[in-house]
């Protein structure tokens, strides 16, 4: 079992910058055990996949809309995943979600990932 809650969301003019942070509590199996990503969704639009991170962190996997603007990163002793934002577009806007799985690969794909955040509203004015 994993309890995922994400902060650092908020309200940012466009151009800037915002680091989100996942905190994860996990129940049996210890928190590098699993593999995390980044979703968003905006209203009225299916869930879009951001980014993946290994278990180890050493394997990273971003989406088109967001590579080479945002960089994940895991810190394995904090229990905790970041994704760094940078260049944020008013099409950023949307609530962000981070969410765990078992396993030793990356995974794209929402309904790969069986634990997920409350989420947390990233707002890019512009």
């Amino acid at each position: 079992q994993v309890q995922l809650v994400e902060s650092g969301g908020g309200l940012v003019q466009a151009g800037g910058s915002l680091r989100l942070s996942c905190a994860a509590s996990t129940s049996g199996r210890t928190f590098n055990s699993y593999a995390m990503g980044w979703f968003r969704q905006a209203p009225g639009k299916e869930r879009e996949f951001l980014s993946a991170i290994s278990w180890s962190g050493s394997t990273t996997y971003y989406s088109d809309s967001v590579k080479g603007r945002f960089t994940i990163s895991r810190d394995n002793a904090k229990n905790t995943v970041y994704l760094q934002m940078n260049s944020l577009k008013p099409e950023d806007t949307a609530v962000y979600y981070c969410a765990a799985e078992l396993g030793s690969s990356i995974y794209r794909m929402p309904h790969q990932y069986h634990y997920w955040g409350q989420g947390t509203q990233v707002t890019v004015s512009s």
